[in-house]
């Protein structure tokens, strides 16, 4: 005789949390998420396996082989040969692009969402469209337009915008700004009208209101988004390879190109400096983990 669970004396309140901790608790659920999660990890796995393997190993045995004995010795290449300086000029790009972008996104974001005026929907939509050009049919004319900006010879060998940390950072904050812009306004209109009209009967000037009232509450959403941008800047290699030529001045990101040999490629010094180009993004991800989980938490709240 087989034994049965009685649900009918349990309320139903009960059973609905019952059969919905079992729909939750589905094994397929940890199933599927561990093997995207293997899958996910895989490249990043083979590359540092790479980067540890002696050349003459994978030459001899094939990069799709195991065995050959480990080194650390690409890791010493790739370093020597520059990576520090392109470590620098990556964070001469990423903090003042990360920097500008949030303050004229929250900028933006707080006129559109704060205050009812004629034009502030036309000009979110106009922020958040520039987001839907792809940047490669922009490199021609964005090139030559650098290439016409006249710059005293002090600021840049160039005599122009190219060649130039400021190009990239402006290219890196244009294409930036509306994305920060449409989640800061989402964010900004979920906050209570209440603040803003208490502030203005107290007399707080715009500025006061954005500075000491809205800014404060959006830090975890400032905090999120700082984490997103940090990384997508870093990451770039598009506009650094078009914008800037001296080898000296080009990102981390960029600068892998140098590691290739002119006829024979070093993939085990490549997927070592890629491993290197990887660590900053993966600290700033730790140190702002919380602010990044607190900021998207809190807007899937707000709706």
């Amino acid at each position: 005789m087989s034994a049965t669970l009685d649900t009918s004396a349990v309320p139903l309140g009960t059973r609905n949390t019952v059969v919905s901790n079992k729909r939750r608790n589905s094994p397929w659920i940890y199933v599927f998420l561990t093997a995207v999660a293997v899958l996910w990890l895989i490249p990043l796995v083979w590359t540092l396996y790479t980067s540890l393997r002696p050349n003459a190993a994978t030459t001899k045995l094939g990069y799709f082989s195991v065995g050959g004995g480990l080194t650390f010795s690409n890791f010493g290449t790739a370093w020597n040969s520059g990576f520090g300086t392109y470590l620098i000029n990556s964070a001469i790009i990423t903090v003042p692009a990360v920097v500008i972008t949030l303050f004229l996104a929250s900028c933006v974001a707080f006129a559109v969402s704060r205050f009812a005026w004629r034009f502030n929907v036309v000009v979110l939509i106009l922020f958040t469209a520039g987001n839907l050009l792809p940047p490669q049919i922009l490199a021609t004319p964005i090139y030559q337009l650098f290439k016409n900006i006249p710059l005293p010879l002090s600021v840049s060998d160039s005599g122009s915008l190219l060649n130039t940390y400021y190009g990239v950072i402006i290219m890196n904050v244009a294409f930036q700004i509306g994305f920060c812009t449409f989640v800061l306004s989402n964010y900004m209109k979920a906050l209570p009208d209440e603040l803003g009209e208490a502030a203005r009967v107290d007399g707080a000037s715009v500025w006061r209101q954005y500075r000491s009232i809205i800014l404060p509450l959006c830090r975890p959403a400032l905090g999120a988004l700082a984490t997103l941008e940090v990384i997508w800047i870093y990451n770039d290699f598009f506009w650094a390879l078009l914008l800037v030529q001296s080898g000296d001045r080009l990102p981390v990101t960029t600068a892998i190109n140098n590691l290739k040999g002119e006829f024979v490629n070093n993939y085990n010094l490549i997927a070592a400096g890629a491993m290197i180009t990887v660590i900053p993004t993966l600290i700033i991800y730790f140190v702002l983990q919380r602010q990044f989980v607190a900021g998207l938490t809190l807007g899937a709240s707000k709706g």
